[in-house]
């Protein structure tokens, strides 16, 4: 009962000998300062990551739509029209394939 008393107290701080204590209780709370940073830069990497693959979906999916809009627009159909609304026809003859020996 003496020894909690004493405790409660702060005799330990206030004794001769109380410097090894502030040392001790130094560390320790510069050890828990060092853990509550990690924590809290463990949760920003983590809300960074999941922003960052959010912003990866979009592009993929942006890149999936550019790809298919210029599979369109690379169609012969689609060519063709725009060829022929600016007065260029398909050849009639297939084109003549030129051998040099």
């Amino acid at each position: 009962m003496n020894q909690i008393l004493s405790f409660l107290n702060i005799e330990f701080l206030l004794k001769e000998g109380a410097l090894r204590n502030w040392r001790l209780i130094f560390v320790l709370s510069l050890l828990a300062m060092i853990m509550i940073e990690s924590g809290h830069r463990a949760d920003g990497k983590i809300f960074e990551i999941a922003q960052l693959n959010e912003e990866l979906k979009a592009l993929k999916s942006q890149f999936v739509e550019k790809r298919s809009e210029l599979m369109r627009l690379k169609m012969e159909t689609k060519v063709a029209t725009i060829l022929e609304a600016k007065g260029v026809k398909p050849s009639e003859h297939p084109p003549v394939k030129i051998i040099v020996e």
